[in-house]
């Protein structure tokens, strides 16, 4: 007896045992996996050694984090007829920032308003020089002190007030997550409770934008619509089973085969201390595609051969299709180990999740396929059903096509292969981090607000910083003062329409401060005076201690793919050639750094790109490698590896011709994709060897092997297609695209395995005549 008719013996004898355990497994599994955490940090998607992530994290400890929500609204009572803030506008600013400032997580010391920003003050500043006829002229200004109206307004353009004079804004910096008494998505969806309470009390329609709230929307939406969506899938998948397949058993085998990798899975994770991540989002739809492809086969299988002993059908089913799904398994898991190689934490655990579960689905299907087919009365597993018939019909007349038109067939692939490969010349990388959301978003509606010139011009906030000396002295400040307007001229213009709306450095707060009679304007006193009235500028420039200077931007979010990299490479040029010049005897060899969460998105994409060449060729390796061990012969597994690389060149050529550019989850899509089709080849290579064995010549072995295989393929394409069009309902698009790109995948993994691969094997079918 071969192995694996001992080990379907075993299965099916032992099934009342294997399946409850299965089903304890499972809900133990269910528990445990509740506990299953979501990293939701953005800087968890970058190698640890990578230098756009390195220059970040030494920012964050120099200035302290630049996580600010900005909310912003029209105020046609903004300003009096004087150019001051109104009354009734500074009220409704204090009202909202009083409720905001409840909230826990939010740094209340450095919020800026226009309303606080005017606010009188008093200041304290040494008037021993001051003739004393003069002094308690002095004394009452500086009691009562604040900051010309036009000058103030000039220094918070495009940052607390529009150019239009109408919109304002409030800028609230959070607190950091390790600090903070409320989880981020907590704070953040009380501030925009409060906003959208306080916006329907002043009849004011209040928006939300900041990268943050990008950040945080991105991992709701993954996590949220990832949960709803594969419930939602699942269900149509399980309807569109029935009316292939017309038995409601066969319908919840492969849901629950789906539902008990995915939750052992999750278990395991737990047990590991592993979290789920942007990533591996992805996990639960590619599950569901190895699990019911491997039940499909299974399921033609024993409903072609069953007989009235039902036992022995299975037997004989579990002994011919055990080996092939053990392949199929491995293979796919060696796929995505390939993954392992990244040095990227997430995309690492992602291979590693996917390596896992796709082992589990063998012990999912080995425990509960046998108690699940015979339980009750197992006839309902095998109903006789009209569509099977026709569809076998149709497939051999499609293998009489194949077999007449071999030479065109492989004319086809090559000509769509090649048309395909130029796609990849025009593929772009998305770097609006915006076009992850549809349009009617609350974020995306917030940045089409915000980011109007006449408002403020931008919502993406940056820096480029600098070497400085441990003390100020007003000759740096002026040589800081040159660059700040180098970037002005180069980089923003007057009507707010610039590639930065928004230049803000040391200098602009000292030149802001103004005179007073007979008090020498000395630059120690600025400093002093500055320091009083907005105690917050000077830290967030400028760290005495490290020694470290920066000039933050303000630009636009919503940019074209491709603008924003060069928009940041440009302004750290420019100021890298100011460092040369003006700083170069004080700081030899100094480095001049872009960066921020504007710059850490913007660069995402490509983080994401950067090792997954050297995967997807491990990948194809460690597939070929499989695929050798399976059928121990080089030209098998060399034909057998085309297939699945048709599908890649497909989707990834014709996103290119399309225009549909790589973003978060298109990312991978090369490494995922090879694991999704590689197990059909493997099925239908072991049919076509089968049907030689038993006989058949090499042309009648393909029309039964296209009468089989091929019906599980053309059944599991079409399920899991309907299944993953849910997707498409997603609030985030990557999501969307995923569940398009992957359908086409398959697509194009079943035009492989049904017109080129049966063409290919006549080249490793040495018997053939």
């Amino acid at each position: 007896m071969r192995p694996s008719e001992r080990l379907a013996t075993m299965l099916v004898r032992w099934r009342g045992a294997w399946f409850p355990l299965a089903m304890v497994l499972l809900i133990l599994g269910l528990l445990i996996g509740r506990n299953l955490e979501f990293d939701r940090r953005i800087e968890s998607l970058y190698a640890a050694a990578d230098p756009v992530l390195l220059e970040y994290s030494e920012s964050k400890s120099l200035f302290g984090g630049d996580e600010f929500v900005i909310i912003s609204y029209d105020e046609p009572e903004l300003l009096d007829e004087f150019g001051n803030l109104s009354d009734p506008a500074r009220g409704r600013l204090d009202v909202l920032r009083e409720r905001l400032h409840a909230i826990p997580g939010i740094n209340t010391g450095s919020t800026q308003d226009l309303s606080s920003a005017s606010a009188p003050q008093t200041i304290s500043i040494d008037l021993s020089t001051v003739p004393g006829f003069v002094k308690p002229l002095i004394e009452k200004q500086l009691s009562n002190f604040e900051l010309p109206q036009d000058i103030l307004h000039d220094l918070m353009r495009n940052v607390l007030i529009g150019r239009n004079d109408v919109t304002t804004a409030l800028v609230l910096r959070l607190q950091p997550e390790t600090e903070a008494a409320m989880p981020r998505a907590e704070t953040i969806a009380r501030i925009r409770d409060v906003a959208a309470t306080t916006g329907n009390e002043f009849d004011r329609e209040i928006f939300i934008v900041g990268e943050p709230v990008q950040v945080l929307d991105m991992f709701r939406y993954v996590e949220d619509d990832g949960q709803v969506l594969f419930a939602v899938s699942l269900v149509l998948l399980a309807f569109v089973l029935l009316i292939l397949l017309r038995s409601v058993r066969w319908v919840t085998l492969p849901v629950l085969v789906v539902v008990v990798t995915i939750a052992w899975t999750q278990a395991i994770l737990v047990l590991a201390n592993a979290q789920l991540s942007m990533v591996s989002s992805m996990l639960n739809s590619l599950v569901t595609i190895i699990g019911v492809a491997t039940v499909m086969h299974l399921a033609v299988h024993f409903r072609d051969q069953a007989g009235d002993d039902f036992e022995s059908s299975l037997r004989n089913t579990l002994a011919a299709k055990l080996p092939p799904i053990l392949w199929t398994c491995l293979t796919t898991a060696a796929g995505f180990a390939a993954l392992l190689a990244s040095r990227i934490t997430p995309v690492r655990s992602f291979g590693m999740m996917m390596t896992l579960a796709t082992v589990l689905v063998l012990f999912a299907v080995a425990m509960t396929l046998p108690g699940g087919v015979l339980v009750g009365n197992p006839r309902q597993a095998a109903p006789k059903g009209v569509s099977g018939r026709r569809l076998t019909r149709r497939l051999t007349a499609a293998t009489d096509w194949t077999i007449r038109h071999r030479v065109r067939i492989l004319i086809a692939f090559f000509v769509v292969t090649v048309f395909c490969g130029f796609g990849f010349l025009r593929l772009t990388v998305e770097t609006d981090f915006s076009k992850n959301f549809r349009e009617d978003s609350p974020i995306v509606q917030g940045l089409n607000f915000a980011e109007t010139p006449e408002r403020l011009g931008g919502a993406g906030t940056w820096e480029v910083n600098f070497p400085a000396p441990p003390e100020l002295s007003e000759d740096f400040v002026k040589q800081v003062e040159k660059l700040t307007t180098e970037l002005r001229d180069q980089f923003t213009n007057d009507d707010g329409t610039g590639e930065i709306s928004k230049v803000l450095s040391v200098s602009d707060g000292l030149n802001a401060v103004p005179k007073l009679p007979f008090v020498t304007q000395n630059f120690e006193r600025q400093l002093h005076v500055l320091t009083q009235v907005q105690p917050e500028f000077l830290p967030t420039l400028y760290n005495a201690e490290a020694g470290r200077m920066r000039i933050v931007l303000r630009a636009p979010e919503r940019q074209p793919a491709g603008q924003k990299l060069d928009l940041i490479r440009r302004v750290r040029e420019v100021t890298q050639n100011w460092v040369d010049e003006e700083l170069g005897e004080r700081f030899p060899n100094a480095e001049a750094k872009a960066t921020g969460l504007f710059v850490l998105l913007a660069f995402l994409i490509q983080s994401l790109l950067s090792d997954q060449a050297t995967s997807f060729f491990l990948a194809v390796v460690g597939i070929g490698m499989m695929m050798l061990l399976a059928f121990r012969d080089w030209r098998t597994a060399l034909v057998a590896v085309a297939p699945n690389l048709f599908p890649i060149v497909f989707v990834i050529g014709l996103m290119g011709w399309v225009g549909v550019p790589i973003n978060i989850a298109t990312a991978m899509i090369a490494s995922v994709s090879i694991g999704l089709t590689v197990d059909s080849s493997i099925h239908y290579i072991t049919g076509y060897r089968t049907a030689r064995a038993n006989g058949f010549d090499r042309d009648a072995a393909l029309r039964e092997t296209h009468a089989s295989v091929g019906r599980a393929l053309v059944y599991a394409n079409l399920a899991l297609i309907a299944g993953f069009s849910v997707l498409t309902l997603s609030h985030f698009i990557p999501l969307v695209y995923f569940g398009i790109l992957v359908s086409l995948a398959m697509l194009g993994g079943l035009a492989g395995n049904l017109l080129l691969l049966p063409v290919l094997l006549g080249w490793t079918d040495r018997d053939a005549g």
